[in-house]
């Protein structure tokens, strides 16, 4: 069983369902297998999921398995993060960051 504090894998399939109807802010990190800088930021993100659980939900959607979503999103480069308020889109930014800064980042947002 997974733990609810960990960052949710989010499909092209479950993309709407997870994030545009989600009750409370959602990050949503787009990201790859292959991308370093995405990699740097998977563990601020998961510790990030557990600081926040309840105030936010943070998702992964990986960009090779769930082209959709990130095309429907304009993604151009990853990791590519996004934060959804009520279903739209209140932030995002591109790039890895150091946690402090992501964290300050969606505080601002939600």
């Amino acid at each position: 069983m997974e733990s609810f504090m960990a960052t949710v894998a989010v499909t092209d399939d479950t993309f709407d369902a997870e994030v545009k109807n989600s009750d409370i802010p959602v990050v949503v990190d787009f990201w790859a297998e292959w991308c370093g800088p995405c990699k740097q930021i998977g563990p601020s993100l998961e510790e990030l999921s557990a600081e926040m659980d309840g105030k936010v939900k943070i998702v992964k959607v990986d960009v090779d398995s769930n082209p959709n979503a990130a095309a429907q999103m304009g993604v151009r480069g990853i990791p590519a993060l996004f934060i959804f308020k009520d279903g739209e889109v209140v932030s995002n930014m591109a790039g890895a960051r150091p946690k402090a800064a992501l964290k300050s980042w969606i505080e601002e947002a939600i």
